[in-house]
Protein backbone atom coordinates (compact mmCIF):
# COMPACT_ATOMS: atom_id res chain seq x y z
CA UNK A 1 0.00 0.00 0.00
CA UNK A 2 3.10 2.20 0.61
CA UNK A 3 4.31 2.38 -2.76
CA UNK A 4 0.78 2.43 -4.44
CA UNK A 5 0.34 5.57 -2.58
CA UNK A 6 3.66 7.11 -2.86
CA UNK A 7 2.71 6.77 -6.57
CA UNK A 8 -0.58 8.17 -6.41
CA UNK A 9 0.82 11.27 -4.41
CA UNK A 10 3.41 11.80 -7.11
CA UNK A 11 0.82 11.30 -10.16
CA UNK A 12 -1.74 13.76 -8.75
CA UNK A 13 1.11 16.62 -7.66
CA UNK A 14 1.47 16.75 -11.08
CA UNK A 15 -2.11 17.86 -11.87
CA UNK A 16 -3.30 21.25 -11.56
CA UNK A 17 -5.55 22.26 -8.77
CA UNK A 18 -9.06 22.13 -10.12
CA UNK A 19 -11.75 22.68 -7.21
CA UNK A 20 -15.19 21.27 -8.50
CA UNK A 21 -12.83 19.08 -11.79
CA UNK A 22 -10.96 16.72 -10.34
CA UNK A 23 -8.32 18.01 -7.81
CA UNK A 24 -9.10 19.82 -4.41
CA UNK A 25 -8.78 18.54 -0.74
CA UNK A 26 -12.11 16.55 -0.87
CA UNK A 27 -11.95 15.42 -4.79
CA UNK A 28 -8.18 13.73 -3.91
CA UNK A 29 -9.95 11.27 -2.06
CA UNK A 30 -12.44 10.42 -4.58
CA UNK A 31 -9.39 10.19 -7.27
CA UNK A 32 -7.81 8.16 -4.46
CA UNK A 33 -10.36 6.00 -4.35
CA UNK A 34 -10.73 5.34 -8.29
CA UNK A 35 -6.68 4.90 -7.99
CA UNK A 36 -7.68 1.98 -6.05
CA UNK A 37 -10.27 0.65 -8.68
CA UNK A 38 -13.48 2.70 -7.15
CA UNK A 39 -15.67 3.69 -9.37
CA UNK A 40 -15.89 7.49 -8.89
CA UNK A 41 -17.80 8.37 -5.96
CA UNK A 42 -17.52 12.02 -6.43
CA UNK A 43 -18.88 11.92 -9.89
CA UNK A 44 -21.67 14.11 -8.68
CA UNK A 45 -19.57 16.56 -7.53
CA UNK A 46 -17.64 16.83 -10.60
CA UNK A 47 -18.41 20.05 -12.66
CA UNK A 48 -20.97 21.09 -9.75
CA UNK A 49 -18.98 24.14 -8.29
CA UNK A 50 -16.49 27.07 -8.77
CA UNK A 51 -13.16 27.40 -7.13
CA UNK A 52 -13.68 30.08 -4.38
CA UNK A 53 -17.37 30.80 -3.27
CA UNK A 54 -18.55 27.72 -4.58
CA UNK A 55 -16.25 25.51 -2.89
CA UNK A 56 -17.85 27.19 0.07
CA UNK A 57 -21.40 27.08 -0.89
CA UNK A 58 -21.27 23.18 -1.71
CA UNK A 59 -19.55 22.58 1.51
CA UNK A 60 -22.37 24.40 3.39
CA UNK A 61 -24.90 22.83 0.71
CA UNK A 62 -24.02 19.12 2.61
CA UNK A 63 -23.21 20.88 6.31
CA UNK A 64 -19.08 20.71 5.54
CA UNK A 65 -16.58 18.11 4.32
CA UNK A 66 -17.45 15.71 6.70
CA UNK A 67 -20.72 14.73 5.94
CA UNK A 68 -20.04 15.03 1.98
CA UNK A 69 -16.74 12.56 2.65
CA UNK A 70 -18.82 10.50 4.28
CA UNK A 71 -21.51 9.78 1.41
CA UNK A 72 -18.62 9.23 -0.86
CA UNK A 73 -16.79 6.95 1.04
CA UNK A 74 -20.26 4.62 1.61
CA UNK A 75 -21.08 5.06 -2.01
CA UNK A 76 -18.44 2.80 -2.58
CA UNK A 77 -18.42 0.60 0.39
CA UNK A 78 -15.67 2.55 2.68
CA UNK A 79 -15.64 1.61 6.43
CA UNK A 80 -15.86 3.56 9.39
CA UNK A 81 -12.99 2.73 11.78
CA UNK A 82 -11.31 4.22 14.69
CA UNK A 83 -7.75 4.43 14.09
CA UNK A 84 -5.52 5.11 11.33
CA UNK A 85 -4.10 3.41 8.78
CA UNK A 86 -1.88 3.78 5.39
CA UNK A 87 -4.36 4.37 2.64
CA UNK A 88 -7.55 5.05 4.64
CA UNK A 89 -9.31 8.66 4.26
CA UNK A 90 -10.41 10.69 6.57
CA UNK A 91 -12.06 14.08 7.58
CA UNK A 92 -10.31 16.74 9.76
CA UNK A 93 -10.27 20.08 11.22
CA UNK A 94 -12.93 21.83 13.02
CA UNK A 95 -16.37 19.92 14.24
CA UNK A 96 -17.90 23.65 14.81
CA UNK A 97 -16.74 25.24 11.92
CA UNK A 98 -17.37 23.23 8.47
CA UNK A 99 -15.45 25.59 6.69
CA UNK A 100 -12.87 24.25 8.05
CA UNK A 101 -12.79 20.89 7.74
CA UNK A 102 -10.20 19.22 5.27
CA UNK A 103 -10.20 16.10 3.05
CA UNK A 104 -7.29 14.23 4.21
CA UNK A 105 -4.77 10.36 2.97
CA UNK A 106 -2.70 9.02 5.92
CA UNK A 107 0.32 7.83 4.79
CA UNK A 108 1.20 5.37 7.88
CA UNK A 109 2.78 8.46 9.73
CA UNK A 110 0.54 11.15 9.28
CA UNK A 111 -2.21 12.90 7.19
CA UNK A 112 -1.80 14.01 4.04
CA UNK A 113 -3.84 17.03 2.23
CA UNK A 114 -4.26 18.41 -1.65
CA UNK A 115 -3.79 22.40 -1.93
CA UNK A 116 -3.03 24.34 -4.74
CA UNK A 117 0.63 23.77 -4.36
CA UNK A 118 0.57 20.22 -3.89
CA UNK A 119 0.03 17.92 -0.87
CA UNK A 120 1.00 18.79 2.30
CA UNK A 121 0.56 17.20 6.31
CA UNK A 122 -1.97 17.90 8.49
CA UNK A 123 -2.09 18.11 12.06
CA UNK A 124 -5.75 17.99 13.43
CA UNK A 125 -8.04 15.94 14.85
CA UNK A 126 -9.65 13.22 12.66
CA UNK A 127 -13.67 13.87 12.65
CA UNK A 128 -14.19 10.74 10.61
CA UNK A 129 -11.56 8.02 8.90
CA UNK A 130 -12.66 5.25 6.18
CA UNK A 131 -10.99 2.02 5.20
CA UNK A 132 -11.32 1.92 1.44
Amino acid sequence: MEETLARFIAANSALPWTPGGAVDCCLALAEWAIWLGYPDPASHLRGAYEPGQGQLDILAKYGGALPLVASCAAAIGGTPVTAPEIGNIAVVGSAHNPLRQFGVIHDGRCWLTRTPTGWTTVSAKALGIWKI
